[in-house]
């Protein structure tokens, strides 16, 4: 069960081998045997030969098969043929220890006809050649790698930058062909190996993830076989298992669906990623509002921003984009005029949607509504005055972004480019970071109030923080010999005192200062209990006897001096 859940999903060399080892051992005693084992090893090589730490599997599968026994020259040469089938695949798969396979090879030949070994050696002596060079690099691009670490989200600490960093290299080596094949299957299967690996231990970045799908869509034009679903597969396993809330792989998957003419799987897209209680769904209506319009028209969109206008989890920014929308694609300044006033009536008191009702009739040179917007606002009391500051913080924030510098050439800081709208970006702060994205130079973020970006804010910048244990529940490392009173031993340590008896013991005098009696607490309680006052004893006002009390004093007396003497 355990390995139907996960080993197709998780491309490590040591799981497979496990995998391999638990089929030797389960299916040894089946009539089946032979064909169940070399069928595991085919399917092992087939996921995992491009490994390169794959050579005990190799290694492996030839003894297996040179191992099998064979009854008649027909069996013997079936054998023969296995076994050269699989070194040839060996020995041109860039791998460690490739050269001992190869002598591996080469001696096996000889010991078959040693005639033809010559010129079976000499025909694939070059792809070996070129297979061991190579190794070499392969062996270099991806010394540093930490393939067992942890997927976690981005944290933009030292040491996950410089993975980030080898991953990529290692991936763009692939990518750069160096097998020099011309076969581009063989090309994207070694890619998408690559990338597979690589999304075990960053599978919270979404730009591996995007780039992954975007090259097999790339490569689907080149190959005779579609990878298109293949494609579509990496986007739904992204959004349904680390990215669920990561809007910008939500909106390309909506987009490649959307090319491929699939506008049910769009709308479902959508829709799913809305409803999910942990997102801000702003930014994902205006893009659905968008794609509605290309696909289905003016009046789709329309139908898609009536039911934004009922989520009270939607902010401004849906009637901003909706006017534009009218503006500019329905040529209707009437009706984005309207979807601007409907604004109004509820975001009276935010002057970012103030702003962007402004910038329209600007736009519009409507000076008069302008006027009149303005009177309206100012007058109406609902904006507080420590936020009358429009006019001021519209010439602040057009000499910010007169200074923003070009973002990078990356296909997904261009994606986040395409997804923004105002200060609402398909992706956390720390994404944006991990991606590349460069940001607005810090040192202008005070020129500008509430309608800064999201990403520069220094509260909403700090990194997730990991659950950490209770210290104060720990036990110490250091093992004691002697343990302090009140101390608890265990294996390895002591647990410490409460904090309430260790702030006491402190304050109390140490145990050097005390001097006597020293009462032996087990024999007194035995006295205790076995102690029975006389039925007429007369009886005091706390309950006990005199005679309990002359007892009780006789008792600690005795055995505080040590002596022997009967107790009666």
């Amino acid at each position: 069960m355990l390995f139907t859940r996960c080993l197709v999903k998780v491309l490590n060399i040591e799981l497979w081998r496990t995998y391999l080892s638990y089929v030797k051992e389960t299916k040894g005693s089946l009539p089946s045997y032979r064909e169940k084992m070399a069928q595991a090893y085919d399917f092992a090589l087939d996921k995992m030969g491009n490994d390169i730490m794959s050579f005990p599997i190799w290694s492996d599968y030839v003894s297996f098969l040179k191992n099998v026994e064979a009854v008649g020259s027909y069996a013997e040469n079936q054998r023969i043929t296995a076994v050269r089938k699989v070194y040839q695949r060996g020995i041109v798969n860039p791998m460690t220890n490739i050269e001992q396979l190869w002598k591996e090879y080469v001696s096996y030949e000889q010991s078959i006809n040693p005639i033809i070994a010559d010129k079976m050696i000499q025909d694939r002596s070059r792809d070996y050649m070129n297979a061991r060079r190579v190794s070499k690099e392969y062996e270099a691009v991806t010394r540093g790698l930490n393939r067992n670490a942890l997927s976690t989200p981005p944290q933009g600490l030292p040491d996950e930058l410089k993975q980030v960093d080898l991953w990529k290299k290692y991936i763009a080596w692939e990518k750069s062909n160096p097998l020099r094949t011309e076969d581009q299957s063989i090309l994207t299967r070694r890619v998408m190996f690559a990338y597979e690996q690589c999304l075990l231990c960053l599978g919270h970045h979404p730009d591996i993830w995007y780039e992954a799908a975007l090259y097999l869509e790339q490569s689907s034009k080149l190959l005779a076989e579609k990878k298109d679903e293949e494609a579509a597969a990496i986007y739904d396993r992204a959004t349904t298992s680390f990215l669920k809330t990561n809007m910008l792989l939500h909106f390309a998957y909506a987009d490649f669906e959307e090319g491929r003419m699939k506008y049910d799987k769009v709308h479902q897209i959508y829709n799913k990623f809305i409803e999910n209680p942990d997102i801000d769904p702003t930014l994902a209506y205006i893009q659905y509002m968008k794609f509605a319009r290309r696909a289905e028209g003016i009046k789709a969109a329309r139908a898609i921003f009536r039911k934004t206008r009922e989520n009270t989890k939607a902010k401004y920014h849906v009637f901003v984009a909706a006017a534009w929308m009218e503006y500019y694609c329905s040529k209707d300044k009437t009706v984005a005029f309207k979807i601007f006033e409907l604004g109004l009536k509820k975001y009276a008191d935010n002057p970012d949607y103030i702003l962007s009702y402004i910038d329209y009739l600007s736009h519009l040179n409507d000076d008069n509504n302008t006027r009149v917007l303005f009177e309206r606002v100012l007058s109406s009391g609902s904006l507080p005055p420590e936020r009358q500051v429009i006019l001021k913080v519209e010439k602040r924030r057009a000499a910010v972004i007169e200074q923003l510098k070009e973002f990078e050439g990356k296909e997904t800081a261009l994606l986040v480019d395409r997804y923004k709208f105002q200060d609402l970006y398909p992706c956390t702060a720390s994404e944006l970071k991990s991606l590349g994205y460069k940001e607005i130079i810090k040192q202008h973020v005070s020129s500008i109030p509430s309608a800064m970006p999201t990403f520069l804010d220094d509260d909403k910048d700090k990194k997730p923080p990991f659950p950490t244990p209770d210290t104060l529940q720990m036990i110490p490392f250091k093992p004691r010999q002697i343990y302090p009173t009140a101390a608890h031993p265990v294996p390895g340590g002591v647990f410490p005192p409460p904090p309430s008896a260790s702030f006491l013991m402190t304050i109390l005098p140490p145990p050097s200062s005390f001097q006597g009696p020293f009462v032996k607490i087990d024999d007194l309680m035995k006295v205790i209990r076995i102690w029975r006052p006389p039925e007429n004893a007369p009886r005091l006002e706390n309950g006990f006897s005199k005679d309990l009390e002359k007892y009780f004093e006789h008792a600690i007396n005795a055995i505080s001096d040590g002596k022997k003497e009967k107790l009666v």
